[in-house]
């Protein structure tokens, strides 16, 4: 698609380009030299050699080499060249308004050839290499493709050329991988201005709604016009023949240029091959390119084509560091018992968008969940991977059961093997959804917010710690209550601090944030769990967003105590036969008597499993919610695994009928043994 641009920087005021037309009368009429419109013409000076492009970043121009400042894409000293007027020759001498336009030479018989002869020459050579400088700095000034791409077609619209067209590549090649085959340029980008008559003699730069037409798509053939003019590297006028034939090819035979139009075709070249092209066009009325515009043509081609090097470079490793941080994320949250939960994440601004922000929900034993959520400090690639192997450790340490403030412990030891200053904040609780409690160690974390069920929010108290990474501090944990209906909600930083705001005005803010969310649903009622997240999201001002955001949210639904059935039993041979009597009598009481022959001979065969192996009591737990879940505890470390058995084996068919029959079954080691449970649904 072609883009028509409605306003352009650094266009000509209209008071200027007035004054500008008036000139050149005023200056024949005092006498200035004939090269001026109504004069006899001055011999032209002769053409410059056109230089091979610069190519190299230590090109005049090159955007590491101009300042900080921020100036307007053409200087308002002078129009464009074209207007100043001059004799249209067909080799473009005789064009001498204008920054891309080389003076005159006055002869010093001239009449009228002394002082002011050379200082309209040093004014014009000095607009000229203004107008390249201003450009050069607008083109420089984009980051991503489009921004580059968008500055050429300003800077030179309508100051150097009426329209212009540019191709790229399609698709770009990065860095030093080869491109692909066949070579294809796509018409990225069309801007064209045309002038309209409004009231009086003015005269005003519109946007035109019908372009230049030109193909889409050009494939570009070994050894055709198109391919000799791009390996050539430097601009060519479109009056010649190659250039002729290779525009041809460019924009279509289907679409020829109009009678009249001037064009000058410029090959984009970056670091190591040509990536596009540039067909810069004047109107029949306008005069035509002069050499020197050549000069000005290559050194726009030149920054255009290393600033789209950068971009796509910095845009594919932004895009690998994203892609690295976001895969070590959670793909999707796990559906615990007694649990709903909600996250989000953000990335940093554009400048900062790689960082070590995490977050987790892991299931444990015992219907219990773990909830994490992490910040590595600092904002780079290192940072996104330090966060992936945090994870991970926190997920293996999860599995084995330890309490919060082990699991702290071991991460922080885990920080310092992985090198110096390898710093995180983390927080991590675990969720019970039996006791209604929920345990919480923090490390240096901001703390979390409970929002209960009649709208009030609670910053608990919990103990701030030091960060992951410190070594030789010890973190402490706290149990709180975790009432039914209520929501916890775990952040990072990037939620709460700022340029503009402290942490804890962010916290105070965010409390209240919740709070005022919570009152729209009434006091009976829980706000909904995804818009929650949505609308805390929200309270992110405009510059809220220097650091990456993790965000998630666990809803309390708990388990009643009536759901839920728990025995102790010896490891003697009579235990399976006991299980499967109290397992009956609570499917009885549940109205769950069609689960009864499953069950019974279910628990039967991990029951029996327990015993063999175990020497303290044997626990039994049933939980009731939308399925029924049968846990069986022991203080044996070894996992059961389900093997097939020959026909003449009396035993290892029980994990088998544990696998057909169950909806979903497993096996958790624990710090003091392990637990094997499965799962029936109690859905006829």
């Amino acid at each position: 698609m072609t883009e028509h641009p409605t306003s352009h920087e650094g266009r000509q005021p209209l008071a200027a380009r007035s004054q500008e037309r008036a000139r050149p009368r005023q200056e024949a009429a005092a006498g200035l030299p004939a090269e001026l419109p109504g004069g006899p013409a001055a011999p032209a000076s002769p053409a410059p050699e056109v230089p091979a492009q610069p190519t190299g970043p230590d090109a005049p121009g090159h955007p590491g080499t101009t300042g900080g400042t921020d100036h307007p894409a053409a200087p308002e000293v002078t129009d464009r060249p074209g207007v100043l007027g001059g004799t249209d020759h067909p080799s473009g001498v005789g064009h001498p308004g204008g920054p891309g336009a080389v003076a005159v030479a006055v002869s010093p018989q001239h009449p009228g050839g002394g002082a002011r002869g050379g200082d309209v020459t040093a004014r014009r050579e000095g607009d000229r290499l203004r107008f390249v400088g201003a450009a050069t700095r607008r083109i420089a000034r984009g980051i991503d493709l489009d921004e580059i791409v968008l500055g050429l077609c300003r800077a030179t619209v309508p100051t150097f050329s009426d329209e212009i067209l540019v191709y790229l590549r399609d698709p770009l090649p990065v860095g030093d991988e080869r491109p692909v085959a066949p070579f294809v340029l796509r018409l990225r980008r069309t801007d064209r201005l045309r002038l309209s008559d409004l009231e009086g003699e003015e005269l005003v730069l519109v946007p035109d709604p019908d372009p230049t037409p030109a193909a889409e798509l050009c494939e570009v053939r070994n050894g055709g016009a198109l391919a000799e003019v791009l390996r050539g590297v430097r601009p060519v006028f479109g009056d010649s023949a190659a250039a002729k034939a290779a525009l041809t090819e460019l924009l279509g035979p289907e679409h020829p240029l109009p009678g009249g139009l001037r064009a000058v075709l410029a090959p984009l070249r970056g670091r190591r091959r040509v990536i596009g092209a540039a067909v810069f066009l004047r109107r029949p009325e306008q005069p035509g390119f002069e050499p020197n515009d050549l000069l000005v043509a290559a050194q726009l081609a030149t920054h255009t084509a290393l600033g789209i090097d950068k971009a796509v470079l910095y845009g594919r490793e932004a895009y690998i560091a994203d892609e690295l941080q976001r895969t070590m994320l959670p793909d999707s949250l796990p559906q615990p018992t007694g649990v709903r939960l909600a996250s989000r994440y953000l990335p940093a601004a554009e400048t900062a968008r790689v960082g070590g922000d995490w977050y987790d929900a892991i299931p444990l034993p015992g219907s219990r969940v773990a909830l994490v959520v992490g910040d590595v400090m600092g904002h780079s690639m290192t940072s996104a991977a330090i966060m992936g192997q945090l994870r991970t450790t926190a997920q293996t340490l999860a599995g084995l059961d330890l309490p919060p403030q082990e699991v702290l412990h071991h991460l922080d030891e885990q920080a310092q093997r992985l090198g110096q200053d390898r710093m995180a904040t983390c927080m991590y609780a675990v969720y019970d959804p039996v006791s209604h409690r929920i345990t919480v160690a923090n490390a240096g974390h901001p703390p979390p917010i409970l929002l209960h069920l009649g709208g009030r929010a609670e910053v608990l108290r919990v103990p701030p710690g030091a960060p992951i990474g410190v070594g030789g501090v010890d973190f402490e944990a706290v149990e709180l209550d975790a009432p039914a209906g209520a929501t916890l909600l775990l952040y990072t930083d990037g939620l709460v601090e700022s340029r503009l705001r402290d942490v804890w005005t962010g916290i105070e803010q965010l409390r209240e944030r919740l709070a005022a969310t919570a009152q729209l649903t009434g006091p009976d009622h829980s706000p909904p769990l995804e818009a929650l997240c949505d609308d805390v999201l929200d309270m992110l001002g405009p510059g809220d967003r220097d650091d990456d955001i993790a965000l998630l949210a666990a809803r309390f639904d708990g388990i009643a105590p009536s759901d839920v059935a728990y025995w102790f039993l010896e490891p003697e041979d009579a235990a399976p036969g006991r299980a499967r009597r109290l397992a009956r009598r609570a499917l009885a009481r549940w109205d769950l008597e069609e689960l009864t022959d499953s069950v019974e001979l279910l628990i039967s065969e991990v029951v029996t499993n327990a015993v063999r192996y175990a020497e303290r009591p044997v626990t039994l737990r049933l939980l009731r919610t939308d399925v029924l879940r049968c846990e069986v505890g022991d203080d044996s470390p070894q996992l059961p695994r389900q093997r097939r058995a020959r026909d003449t084996d009396e035993g290892g068919r029980g994990l088998f009928l544990v696998n057909r029959l169950a909806r979903r079954w497993g096996a958790t080691r624990l710090s003091g043994g392990k637990v094997v449970w499965f799962e029936l649904s109690t859905r006829t």
